[in-house]
């Protein structure tokens, strides 16, 4: 059995070959996937959609509905994770054979807060978004006021070594 160092390319290579002379021969590439597709034997979607707790067999502990005040739920959930935590250590002290029902309850409030915190994934995308541009914005604008100092250092310069030229 004999290897090679570098294997050859793969065989498409030669639907490039006039690429140089004429770069329209290069075949155009795939169209963007859309809708559902099997990756490795799994099945994915390119639609960004959040499936809801429902959806994922898992009950919601905080309101239904667009109106959800996220601080308030997160909050909310926050201090039933500790009373239940502190519930878990008082159980597994106490009565250490009834411990899966609180994990239980902590993997459910887990879940919740996740997807709570997910449903604040899109806005926090745009905020970092608008963040980039405004200092993009600010550089930008920083720079324009770096060439017009520089530009009237330059004209300031010329006209000193014209003076000094026309004064000898």
């Amino acid at each position: 059995m004999s290897t090679a160092t570098y294997p050859p390319p793969p065989p498409y290579y030669r639907l490039y070959k006039d690429y140089i002379q004429n770069p329209k021969s290069a075949p155009e590439p795939p169209p963007p996937i859309e809708g559902t597709y099997t990756l490795f034997g799994a099945t994915y979607t390119t639609d960004d959609v959040l499936p809801s707790l429902e959806e994922q067999g898992v009950r919601q502990l905080y309101p239904k509905g667009p109106n959800v005040d996220f601080k308030k739920e997160l909050r909310s959930l926050n201090r039933e994770l500790q009373l239940h935590l502190l519930e878990l250590a008082d159980v597994v002290v106490e009565r250490p054979s009834q411990y899966a029902r609180r994990v239980e309850d902590i993997s459910l409030i887990f879940k919740n807060l996740h997807h709570l915190l997910n449903s604040l994934r899109p806005h926090q995308a745009r905020a970092t978004l608008i963040h980039i541009l405004e200092l993009q914005i600010q550089r930008r604008k920083q720079a324009v006021e770096d060439i017009k100092r520089r530009r009237e250092e330059a004209q300031r310069l010329l006209k000193e070594a014209l003076g000094t030229l026309e004064g000898q």
